[in-house]
Order: C-alpha cells, then structure tokens, then sequence
C-alpha cells in the first residue's frame, strides 16, 4: 500500500514515521514492502525565488499527492495539515490525524534571542510566512521583513550566514528533524498564535478505500482531530489561504474545547481576534468545525469591510 509524500527530509522524516506505524499496528516485519514510499516534488517544492502568496497559496504542496491518490498510485499521501486547504478534491478525505506535536513557533536568531519584543530596533526578519509577519510587525513594526524560502536545513544555513537577524520556525518540524534547536524555548501563545492545524500531520486517501480506511484507524488521535476542525473551521469561514495572516489553535480538556484565532493585515497594524471556551455535546470533530466556523465568521464581522478588502486581495 504505497504512501505519497514530499521529498524533503521534513516530508520524510513524517512519512517514515506514519510507515513505521502502520508496520507496527499491522504486524507488519518490512515496511518497506507493505507501505514503500512514493516520493514527489510538489509545486510548491519547485517556487524557491518568490512567496508562495504570489504562486497560487495553499494547495501548492498537496496537489500532486492528490493526483497520486486519485490515479491509484498510492494509497496514502501524507501531509502537513496547515498545508492542506480546507476544501478537499472530490472524491478524497482526510482519513487519520496522528497526535500533534508541539504546534508553537521558535524564533531563531544568532544572538540567542528568543522574543520577538527584544530584537535590536530595525533587525531583519526572514520568513514566507505572511502569518508570521504579520503577527511580527504586530508587536515590532520597525523590523525589516526579507523573504526566506526553503527547507529548514536552508534556512538555519542563511541564518548562519548572516543574510538575517532572525527567523520564525515551527518548533513541530524542529523537533522531528532531531534539530537542536528544538529545545529553545518556544514563542507563547500570548504572543504568536500559529497557523491552523500547525505541527499536525494528517492522512488523506481516496474515499472509497475501506481498505485504506481500516489500516489507519489505530493511528488515529482523537483529541488532535478535533482541535484541528476547529482551527481549519476558524480558517474556513475567513475563506483563509496561505496568502491571508490567520491564526488559530484549539486545546481540549475532557468535552470543553478553548479556541483562539485571529486576523490580521500584512503589515500587523490591524488585528481582529477573539476565542471562546465551550463544552461540546460531544467527542465529535465535526461539532468542532462547527464552533470554529462560528468564531471565525464572528471574527469576520468585527473586521467587516476591512477584513474582507485583505481575503479579496489575497485569497
């Protein structure tokens, strides 16, 4: 049962991680040959000299394991979930949600620094992410803001080299690369809010593969699951894109869900945000969706025709 992923050593190191899984809940003694891996450069893989904004958004590093899925050439693509739009092709799902990793974001600087408000006046930041700066010049609006593509390896290179100050990494991706620099202290959630359904990795396969379907139901985390309804609910009803600054993250305790999100405008002087804390009827991720969609909407309302000019612009 082959598995589509991307090939960078991020992409990888998951899709190992999601075979290795499989093997073991399937007594499986080579996973090579139960669930080898299909490995594919994305669209978005392919952009290093421009900002994914510019390019097309959300759906650039998922398209061609889609295609994978759909020409019956793999039967599991895995991905990143802040990577996957919210609306799936036809015909696919999102079958299996594996527990999340620690979704806050790192700052990283050759200084040691490790909070945004203590940056030397006018520091150059590097990121792709609109989300991040955004929410940078939020709390900073005299830093300078460069673009920073690239897979992690790259980008601690061009930190390195001094081509930048700082930069923004997922401590998720960090940490499961085996980087040292997974164990700096994270940026609160006070301060950063990260993308919806960051440091989760999620299984998509074609919907009419019960086969497929079974396999993955003992990797399946509940409690992830439904956090990240949520946060992609929030992100659904701001019609949010990579090419939109969205946050939103959701924990839950027994049935009561607590979940933040915001809006912003891409040089951070406007923010719309607001969360809610709310018992579910249940442990069901679709009621989670549901609650998030609402606050989202209730986000949208507050940011009224502002708000919508930025999702015209960019979505």
């Amino acid at each position: 049962m082959p598995i589509a992923t991307r090939t960078s050593p991020l992409a990888l190191a998951q899709t190992r991680d999601v075979q290795a899984r499989l093997a073991r809940a399937h007594g499986e003694k080579e996973p090579e040959e139960s669930f080898p891996i299909l490995g594919l450069t994305t669209t978005g893989d392919k952009i290093t000299d421009r900002a994914l904004l510019l390019a097309g958004g959300k759906g650039l590093f998922t398209k061609e394991l889609e295609r994978a899925l759909l020409d019956r050439k793999a039967r599991f693509a895995v991905h990143s979930m802040k990577d996957v739009p919210t609306t799936l092709p036809e015909g696919l799902e999102i079958a299996c949600v594996l527990e999340r990793e620690d979704p806050r974001d790192t700052l990283l600087t050759r200084d040691g620094i490790s909070r945004i408000e203590d940056l030397p006046e006018g520091a150059t930041l590097g990121t792709a992410s609109i989300r991040r700066q955004s929410q940078a010049l939020a709390l900073r609006p005299d830093l300078n803001i460069v673009l920073l593509r690239g897979n992690v390896d790259t980008r601690l290179e061009k930190l390195r080299s001094g081509e930048m100050d700082a930069t923004f990494l997922a401590r998720a991706g960090l940490r499961r690369l085996g980087r040292e620099q997974g164990g700096l202290p994270p940026l609160e959630l006070s301060a950063v809010i990260p993308a919806p359904a960051q440091g989760a990795v999620g299984i998509e396969i074609c919907s009419d593969d019960d086969e497929a379907r079974k396999a993955l139901e003992p990797l399946n985390h509940l409690t992830t699951q439904i956090c990240i309804a949520a946060e992609r609910g929030f992100l659904q009803a701001l019609d949010g894109s990579c090419r939109t600054p969205i946050a939103a993250h959701a924990t839950l305790d027994d049935l009561e869900i607590h979940l933040r999100g915001e809006a912003l405008t891409p040089d951070g002087s406007k923010r719309w945000a607001n969360e809610t804390r709310t018992q579910l009827p249940e442990l069901d991720p679709g009621a989670a969706r549901l609650l998030g969609y609402e606050l989202g909407l209730e986000v949208k309302r507050a940011g009224g025709d502002a708000l919508a000019r930025i999702v015209a612009e960019t979505g």
